[in-house]
């Protein structure tokens, strides 16, 4: 695809579980690729939970030994302030969904990345102009949001600013496409399209739970049945992290003013209690904890 013929080298900003995912698949897709993080250690641990996802896949018989060896070979851990971001053509951020983080990392991005390269954000809710102002190239800030697990959801959400280019959408849309995603263009209004959705369903599902209407048992199978979906709610909030579904409706209820996206009392409580869903070992369900998900400055959002 001619348009990304000057595209070796995608820069990954965040080692958490979005970050790393992000990660695999771009090299999976062939290219090489920066993962950075606040530290190089941290960089590097989630190199190796790419290592050991990708050990999964071998174990299973879906991937080649070779093959996954290449895959994580592409992978390069670096520290987000050491200097070696000059060399990407293309940076997707998956930081915290707190706007100050985001602003605060692209401002180190549009000092340490080359004029003409586009720097994406996977953010699933803030405003793409909002953090596009934080740099000297806003025409060059676009949202890329991935669905979780990004090598294996075909979603990509493209939000442009009120400042993007077009070649930047166009540029950012064919990656998408190159990595074998779908993608579907929202406007830049605080949710976009998929968590506009998706949040007040799961924060009514909280609520449901709040007045004992149902069990988290019954509530998921109703849903998952009834509504055809692949998981109930509880189980998806377990997934894509409670705390990240409170940090989405906060930016949803802050940016419309909408009581409808008020956040359920009982999903604070949860957060409060550090009961996080899989990445803290206990959620609604108790399920063992996943891999530390971090990154620049305790990171990331996941849906």
């Amino acid at each position: 695809m001619a348009i990304l013929d000057g595209i070796r080298r995608v820069g990954v900003i965040g080692a958490g579980q979005m970050g790393r995912g992000i990660a695999q698949l771009a090299a999976a897709h062939g290219f090489s690729v920066t993962l950075a993080d606040i530290g190089r250690d941290i960089a590097e641990r989630g190199r190796a939970a790419v290592g050991q996802q990708l050990a999964k896949l071998v174990e299973k018989n879906k991937l080649g030994a070779d093959v996954a060896a290449q895959t994580l070979a592409r992978i390069e851990p670096c520290d987000l302030y050491g200097g070696e971001l000059e060399a990407v053509d293309f940076v997707v951020e998956a930081a915290t969904e707190d706007v100050a983080t985001k602003r605060e990392i692209f401002a180190t991005l549009d000092r340490a990345c080359r004029g003409g390269v586009v720097l994406a954000t996977n953010t699933s809710s803030i405003s793409i102009t909002a953090i596009g102002a934080a740099v000297k190239r806003p025409d060059r800030v676009i949202g890329m949001h991935f669905m979780n697990p990004p090598p294996i959801m075909k979603l990509v959400e493209i939000i442009r600013g009120l400042a993007t280019a077009d070649g930047t959408y166009e540029t950012t849309r064919a990656l998408a496409e190159r990595l074998g995603k779908q993608t579907v263009l929202s406007r830049d209004i605080s949710g976009f399209i998929v968590n506009r959705v998706l949040m007040p369903m799961l924060n009514e599902a909280c609520f449901a739970l709040y007045e004992g209407i149902g069990s988290v048992e019954d509530m998921d199978v109703a849903i998952q049945l009834g509504l055809k979906h692949p998981m109930g709610p509880f189980s998806l909030m377990d997934l894509i992290g409670l705390d990240t579904a409170l940090a989405i409706l906060e930016v949803l209820h802050r940016d419309l003013g909408d009581p409808k996206y008020r956040p359920c009392p009982l999903l604070r409580q949860y957060v409060a209690a550090g009961w996080l869903g899989r990445k803290s070992g206990r959620g609604f369900y108790h399920c063992p904890p996943t891999a530390q998900t971090s990154g620049p400055i305790r990171t990331e959002e996941t849906r």
